[in-house]
């Protein structure tokens, strides 16, 4: 009904499980980790537990279509069952005849030996076999017992029957219970999926609006994400309750941005409750209290003080503008660049991210002032922007030059991706909007149209929330991503380093350098042992890429491609360049960064 309104092709917050909205916290990922290393495990009991709505059946989703081939699943989804009743919809999820050769009805003993036999026979050849049930906090004590014996049946090696138990957090007090104690013991991976914090709630609402095709500015004010977070208490299921109704709501009263008072309209239709009031405001400390509170004779004081210090540091600012070199050796303390341009570095903590080997410095920036987000209106229209970069890039391969500087290669004249794949650096391009961005988490190049008919190329080096930073030439700006998303596509290309002996996806059969280095730095990130020297790509080895993909929110398509690399160069410490995490904003801020650099 609202979709038009907000510019979006469908409404984003539709509780059915669709699979375009998956998304993925960290919480989720590590969640999704564990399940899929309980079917390796060895067998017994995984736990996953979380609140209603907080996406344990996401992650179970997830799950089942990550399950190795050669693996039979038996999912129960009602488990108010009695043993008998239990054992009988294990036979039948498993397709396992079964019979009462006597007169009256089937007994346990009927189902439990056909399904002996069943675990016996596929372990034989090779077959695993997985039984997952939801709601388990509805599961009888006797029935629980009952689970456990079903796991007594073992070789030397593993269990026959692993059982993954997904309920609400009442099932981890159920499971202290003292009669339970020998199960309890038996669990061998556990997780609690706790809900999405309120940076994860913002990303989750960003995520589902631009698989909608939000292509305009966010409809939620900042102040409205919040409230969102502070009534839903980042519960995946109450987001979408609250927020289809506030974008209803909105509609209805013909505004084109939900605030905090349509949200809490919102919140009491939905939840049919007042919405809980906004967390209090912190105390101040004295000192701020005695400000506060001083004589007027001290306010003009404290105003004359002020006046003065506005007149000097203008005099300060008509001398650097004056003398620029002057200046920027003085905020240095050393020579400066007789253009007074202040080079800009990643801080110390955004080099530290790509691991011991570390990332590659970024390029030094000039000390064109970037606007801070409150001064860039989500309406902000091409024509502005440009104005604001008085020299546009429009050549691609302009584009990729300027890129080229990070990855630490030449940015040479002719073909610039044929260039740096003589050094292993390759070009990636791809199409997914920010998630892809935040995913990938590099220095990339993306395609503006500010007006119609015109395009224009910019190299994206900083990300946040609520902001990008766009570089043009030698010109830095930061503009809100509701400003950015009103002349961008989604489209994103960049460089990445490529493993040894890397020509084209890696695919079931295939051997050589590249596959050695994709088992050895999965391993790194597994935590396992590093595998023997010679490798070869086969179903295992592919199980296991199905299973990196799947945790960090890759297609799951278990063929090694640029996306995976890329992910895994993260991950192991690849010296390759990462997106600054705060947008820069004045020539201060960089030359702050310089000295603590150095």
């Amino acid at each position: 009904m609202y979709a038009k309104f907000f510019g979006l092709k469908r409404e984003p917050f539709s509780i059915a499980p669709d699979p375009r909205f998956l998304f993925m916290s960290e919480r989720h990922r590590e969640a999704l980790a564990h399940l899929l290393y309980g079917v390796g495990g060895g067998g017994g009991f995984v736990l996953l537990t979380g609140e209603i709505g907080a996406g344990k059946t996401t992650v179970c989703r997830c799950f089942l279509e990550q399950i190795p081939r050669r693996c039979n699943v038996a999912y129960i989804f009602n488990p108010k069952l009695t043993v008998a009743e239990l054992l009988k919809s294990i036979c039948d999820e498993f397709r396992i005849p079964h019979a009462h050769p006597g007169p009256g009805v089937e007994t346990v003993k009927d189902y439990l030996d056909p399904l002996n036999e069943f675990l016996l026979k596929t372990h034989a050849v090779g077959q695993n076999n997985v039984l997952i049930i939801d709601e388990a906090q509805n599961l009888s004590a006797e029935v629980l017992e009952q689970l456990r014996l079903l796991t007594n049946l073992e070789t030397s090696e593993r269990k026959l029957l692993q059982i993954i138990l997904i309920g609400q957090p009442e099932l981890r007090t159920m499971l202290a219970r003292p009669e339970l104690e020998q199960l309890a013991q038996r669990v061998i991976a556990r997780f609690h999926l706790e809900a999405l914090s309120a940076s994860e709630t913002a990303q989750y609402i960003q995520h589902r609006l631009t698989i909608s095709g939000l292509k305009t500015a966010h409809p939620f004010e900042r102040a409205a994400l919040q409230r969102i977070h502070h009534i839903t208490q980042g519960v995946p299921r109450r987001i979408n309750l609250l927020c289809d109704r506030a974008l209803l709501g909105a509609y209805g009263q013909g505004m084109a941005r939900v605030d905090v008072t349509v949200v809490d309209k919102a919140a009491q239709e939905v939840f049919d409750q007042t919405p809980p009031p906004p967390p209090p405001p912190a105390e101040r400390p004295d000192w701020v209290q005695r400000v506060i509170e001083a004589p007027p004779r001290l306010w003009w004081t404290f105003a004359g003080v002020c006046l003065g210090s506005a007149l000097l540091l203008g005099m300060g600012l008509g001398l650097a503008t004056r003398w620029p070199a002057t200046a920027a050796s003085a905020s240095t303390g050393a020579s400066g660049p007789a253009s007074g341009r202040v080079p800009v570095v990643a801080p110390a903590a955004d080099r530290s991210r790509s691991g011991k080997e570390g990332g590659a410095p970024a390029p030094a920036e000039s000390q064109a002032k970037a606007l801070p987000v409150s001064d860039l209106a989500p309406a902000l229209n091409g024509t502005d922007l440009m104005a604001r970069f008085p020299a546009p890039l429009l050549d691609e391969r302009e584009a990729w030059r300027g890129l080229a500087p990070w990855w630490q290669i030449p940015a040479s004249a002719g073909d610039p991706c044929g260039a740096a794949a003589r050094q292993r650096v390759l070009c990636f391009r791809g199409h997914g909007g920010l998630a892809m961005v935040r995913q990938l988490d590099r220095p990339g190049i993306i395609t503006l149209r500010p007006v119609p008919g015109q395009v224009v190329y910019a190299l994206l080096t900083g990300l946040t929330q609520e902001a990008v930073t766009l570089r043009m030439g030698e010109h830095s700006q930061t503009l809100a991503l509701g400003a950015l998303m009103s002349m961008w596509r989604g489209d994103f290309a960049t460089y990445w380093r490529a493993p040894p002996g890397y020509t084209s996806k890696v695919v079931l059969g295939q051997e050589g350098a590249v596959v050695d280095w994709l088992a050895q730095r999965l391993a790194r990130v597994e935590g396992a042992a590093v595998p023997a020297a010679t490798q070869r790509f086969d179903a295992v080895l592919q199980a296991r890429v199905q299973a990196f993909q799947t945790v960090h929110g890759l297609q799951p398509d278990g063929v090694a491609g640029a996306g995976t690399f890329m992910m895994l160069n993260r991950l192991t410490g690849v010296s390759e360049p990462r997106l600054s995490a705060s947008s820069a904003s004045t020539a201060s801020t960089a030359a702050k960064a310089v000295a603590a650099s150095t």
